[in-house]
């Protein structure tokens, strides 16, 4: 396992642990002009879970990877909060916005991979 890869699942371990539901993850390598290598995307319910969320995600990249964010954007009202991993970009939506975004098709020659939400 590659070492983005194992970014990436250390990323949805932070996501499982506040119940972030319906994980997709896209592969972006290969993919010409694509700014990283994937893309993690998840949602939660209400801005409350979404920071809570992103606070796992960060908590566990630092703890288990000594990994910091490059760079977050959208903390002030939760709806969409990216975090920037260089290689992984984290995007967890509360559901309205995601509908909105749609990124999973942005990349329309990606690899989309679901992971089952933990019940």
């Amino acid at each position: 396992m590659g070492k983005e890869r194992e970014l990436v699942e250390t990323v949805i371990k932070g996501i499982q642990e506040k119940k972030g539901q319906k994980i997709v993850v896209a592969n972006l390598q290969g993919i010409e002009g694509a700014i990283c290598s994937y893309f993690v995307i998840c949602q939660g319910n209400s801005p409350m879970q979404v920071e809570a969320i992103y606070d796992s995600v960060e908590e566990f990249m630092r703890v288990e990877k000594n990994e910091k964010p490059a760079h977050v954007v959208g903390l002030e009202n939760a709806l969409w909060v990216a975090m920037d991993y260089t290689d992984v970009m984290v995007h967890i939506f509360v559901p309205d916005t995601r509908n909105y975004y749609n990124l999973e098709n942005l990349w329309q020659d990606a690899v989309l991979e679901e992971i089952p939400d933990l019940d």
